[in-house]
């Protein structure tokens, strides 16, 4: 029986482009997971969009003289194309500027504060001495009152773990013009946390297939959880459901508690955009369903502590929910948290030019050896460092060398010598040893990637593809075929099965190529086809673009490889480009150049 499985995936800001950083934490794990849970036959929703609302959107369009909707509108698009470009398979890639959004996240805040799970309070908030407009507390950055680290954010301290507040901080400074911050009295909307602490602690204490940062970070949490602002003083963003606000322009409800909100209204929309406008069920109020959350380790609170603080809150009640008599609303399974990725030894920072766009990569290079690199290389469980260096030793190295070299060569034997799969004689026991172990990687390979073990898994498959070039060399097909065309037939044959098998562990990885060798082995159709975007309209005339696929059409399945005795083959064609070694000299120069 499939399983219905929801990919809940960050939702990147709509301030500027996205960098490489971004896309090793949200974006080509989810992809990975998505992909394998499709070829296994599961009932995949990989859902997010734009985040578009927050003083952040308003601050970049003052600075580039426009309004926050022309840059949200312009980035979108950007953010949209890259993601499509790297091959990152949405159901619905929306954004958070929707009327539907709108309506869910209005919904979620009635609902909890008819609860009484929403409070109203006075509070110092920040605000920029330069402009008077309010400062998010990502913007704000000072010391730690409780490490000492001199870098903590406004929300929260990286380096110990701790939730604060802006005015917790000792020497706050804005991190748009480096000034301190002006705190004043204003009145706000709290998420009343401490009233689901005892929950929380119960729940996250159970989540034993949790990685063990993300775990034992959420339970660090719990220990100083305090009501949470859930509203600011600005004129972009969600309105406040309530009477008293219908004519005000001041207040908005804040860009976190929408955005999280985001993951429940991009299924909503995906399900009336398909015409089924209750589909979205099965996925959030079946019992069996299973939620998986892709980010950086900087948004476990929103996803361990505060989305789950609100979906207990929110229960079954609400215009969406379905009121009393419908089951509640899914807690996540499992937050998939990856660590930091930094650039050349350094954290990246757009604003002083330490940065790798995803457009700028895939300008000059294959999405492949990305996604591969970020992968095996990748922030998976601890902070690593994206060099150029070994950017190009992975993919000559390892991609061009391992995997790229045992199609190539097996592809071109087979095609000069036979043309077609040929027919094979009888096996022997090394034949059978090297197909066994192969298609064994289906379950190895397979039990990684539901463990979310993504390095892992890509690992355990460039081994088998080098232990099927090591078959290769040793049976000598080519010198082989001299003396015997049936013994040296078997010997590609099973090469070529070998192949077939390792085309669809390498499917969720390598998707591009993976495809590319689909069709060089004779196959129809798709097992990772073109993504679309999809324009759909609003009820207030406007309309709005998504990226999506039409995943239900693609072929190919998590299981061992029926490959055809007699199929025609295509001429073969290298599946990767080895790098120059003055790839790196030539990026690092173009760096140094962002930079000044």
């Amino acid at each position: 029986m499939p399983d219905h499985i929801l990919l809940a995936v960050a939702w990147p800001y709509a301030n500027g482009p996205r960098h490489v950083g971004h896309v090793a934490g949200f974006g080509v794990p989810s992809d990975i997971f998505a992909r394998y849970q499709r070829l296994k036959g599961n009932h995949v929703l990989m859902v997010s969009g734009t985040d578009e609302h927050g003083t952040p959107i308003t601050l970049a369009a003052d600075k580039e003289g426009v309004t926050p909707k022309q840059l949200a509108d312009r980035y979108n698009r950007v953010i949209g194309d890259d993601l499509r470009n790297l091959g990152l398979s949405y159901d619905t890639f929306t954004r958070t500027t929707t009327l539907n959004h709108y309506r869910v996240t209005q919904d979620l805040f009635k609902t909890l504060y008819d609860k009484g799970y929403i409070l109203k309070q006075t509070a110092l908030g920040a605000f920029s001495a330069a402009t008077g407009r309010t400062l998010p507390d990502r913007y704000i950055e000072g010391t730690c009152p409780i490490c000492g680290y001199g870098e903590a954010r406004g929300d929260q301290c990286d380096n110990c773990g701790n939730q604060l507040d802006p005015v917790d901080l000792i020497n706050p400074r804005s991190k748009v013009d480096g000034q301190p911050p002006v705190f004043r009295e204003t009145e706000h909307f709290f998420l009343d946390l401490p009233a689901f602490a005892e929950r929380l602690s119960q729940w996250i204490d159970s989540q034993a297939h949790w990685r063990p940062n993300v775990r034992g970070f959420s339970l660090n949490l719990l220990e100083d959880l305090r009501p949470r602002a859930i509203t600011r003083d600005l004129d972009w963003g969600v309105p406040i459901p309530l009477p008293e606000y219908a004519d005000r322009d001041d207040k908005r409800i804040y860009v976190w508690f929408d955005a999280v909100i985001g993951y429940l209204s991009a299924s909503v929309e995906w399900a009336k955009n398909r015409g089924t406008p209750d589909a979205w069920r099965e996925w959030w109020q079946s019992p069996a369903a299973r939620h998986y959350y892709f980010m950086g380790k900087d948004n476990i609170v929103f996803h361990s502590v505060i989305w789950p603080s609100m979906l207990m809150g929110y229960g079954n009640g609400g215009a969406i929910g379905g009121n009393a008599g419908s089951p509640a609303l899914n807690l996540p399974y499992d937050v998939v948290s990856s660590e930091f990725l930094t650039m050349e030894g350094k954290k990246f920072s757009s604003s002083r030019g330490i940065v790798i766009y995803v457009n700028d990569v895939l300008s000059r290079y294959d999405p492949d050896p990305l996604r591969y690199f970020l992968t095996i290389g990748g922030p998976e469980t601890q902070d690593t460092d994206f060099t150029w260096a070994e950017f190009v030793r992975r993919n000559n190295d390892e991609l061009v060398a391992t995997w790229g070299n045992l199609v190539n060569r097996t592809l071109t034997n087979v095609h000069r010598n036979f043309g077609a799969v040929p027919q094979p004689g009888e096996l022997t026991a090394v034949d059978h040893a090297v197909l066994a172990e192969v298609e064994a990687g289906l379950s190895s390979v397979g039990a990684l990637l539901d463990a979310a073990r993504f390095k892992a898994a890509l690992g355990e498959a460039m081994k088998l593809a080098s232990q099927v070039n090591q078959y290769l060399s040793e049976q000598e097909p080519w010198k082989v075929i001299k003396r015997d065309r049936e013994r040296a037939a078997t010997i590609l044959y099973v090469a070529l099965r070998c192949v077939d098998n390792l085309k669809i562990i390498m499917t969720p990885f390598l998707p591009f190529t993976s495809q590319k060798l689909h069709e060089l082995l004779g196959y129809q159709g798709f097992i990772a086809g073109p993504l679309e975007f999809r324009e759909y309209a609003e009820e207030d005339g406007s309309s709005h673009r998504v990226l999506t696929g039409d995943y239900a059409s693609w072929v190919g399945r998590w299981q061992p490889s029926e490959l055809p005795v007699g199929q025609a083959l295509q001429p073969p064609a290298p599946l990767f480009k080895k790098l120059d070694e003055s790839v790196v000299a030539d990026e690092l120069a173009r760096l140094e150049h962002a930079g000044k």
